[in-house]
């Protein structure tokens, strides 16, 4: 059965500017996790930055809040930058909101995509990919054993301490979450791991043959097929109509685009060009709810089946009472369409 869940990047901004006080702000994605978890949704990610226009750097808090006011719904990192972390110290968070949530924690794994943590930690940027790889490496070994043995590049060697608290869950669940670079997908698929795939743009069955990828070299490894799941996360909205629903999502989205266009050097987006993305085939999951569901199904079908699709619906900086609106539609509409 497909999971639907909604993502969330703790957005500061509330329409044009940072009108909404940063501990309201906090205290209302709260209560959109609470609603989540109300109308039967799944899971609730919480990113990672390390900037202005976000209140996203520790998750784990904003995790363990959520946990004491939900009974059911998973509650992940969407992604924790591990780069940027100590995997001992991550583990143990981790464990913790596990046991707070009573096994409903999880944790999506990724190199993230701002680098604002390498300057902010003191971390060398030529290690960008290589500190994933050992902090991953490290990460599993904790979560295999209690007393760890290891040793790397980048951190001080573990020579049989113990790692506590150890969580509810057996093993905890860890995904890797990526974008569109081949060797990701193939190191995801090598280790076994569940797949979380970022598609916020352009055509969703582009990424068909990174999937398979990703699943030929789980199974040239030996991992069983119901190991390699696969999870879609991409920016999604509901409304009454299609229209009202982009009329709604549009200028939030333009401006978060233009904000990373600066930096990369980015073209503006135009309105032509999120609407060709609402089509049948196009990543935004953004309309009516019948239509939305269809269109999961779809993706589903054309990347050769999803475990997990969660909505990232606040990176266009949507007021609270629209986010806690979709979350009941997603809840109440789209997701029992999806599973049937």
């Amino acid at each position: 059965m497909v999971q639907i869940g909604i993502d969330s990047f703790a957005a500061a901004y509330d329409g044009p500017s940072l009108a909404v006080e940063p501990s309201q702000r906090v205290r209302e994605l709260v209560e959109q996790i609470a609603h989540a978890d109300q109308v039967g949704l799944d899971s609730f990610g919480v990113g990672e930055h390390h900037r202005r226009e976000y209140l996203d750097s520790a998750p784990p808090v904003i995790l363990g809040a959520a946990a004491a006011r939900t009974t059911r719904i998973r509650l992940t990192s969407a992604v924790t930058v591990l780069s940027a972390v100590d995997p001992v110290r991550l583990f143990q968070q981790f464990a913790t909101l596990d046991l707070l949530s009573q096994g409903r924690a999880e944790m999506v794994v990724g190199r993230g995509s701002f680098i604002d943590a390498f300057p902010l930690f003191g971390l060398p940027l030529d290690n960008y990919d290589a500190l994933f790889e050992e902090n991953l490496d490290l990460l599993l070994n904790v979560r295999e054993n209690e007393h760890v043995h290891w040793s790397g590049r980048f951190r001080p060697a573990l020579t049989g301490q113990g790692v506590y608290p150890r969580p509810v869950q057996n093993p905890l669940p860890i995904w890797v979450g990526v974008g569109g670079t081949p060797k990701s997908f193939a190191r995801a698929g090598a280790l076994g791991l569940p797949l979380m795939v970022a598609i916020i743009g352009g055509d969703t069955r582009r990424f068909k043959p990174l999937i398979d990828l990703y699943r030929e070299t789980g199974a040239r490894f030996g991992h069983a097929p119901d190991h390699l799941k696969v999870g879609v996360h991409s920016l999604g909205y509901v409304a009454a109509t299609k229209k009202a629903a982009a009329d709604d999502f549009f200028p939030g989205y333009a401006k978060a685009i233009a904000s990373v266009a600066k930096e990369r050097g980015w073209g503006r987006v135009t309105r032509e060009q999120f609407d060709a993305q609402l089509g049948p085939d196009g990543a935004l999951l953004i309309g009516e709810a019948e239509e939305v569901a269809e269109k999961i199904l779809r993706h589903s079908d054309a990347l050769g089946g999803v475990s997990r699709f969660t909505f990232q619906m606040n990176a266009s900086s949507l007021p609270h009472g629209k986010l806690m609106k979709a979350i009941e539609v997603v809840g109440q509409r789209v997701a029992p369409l999806v599973r049937g």
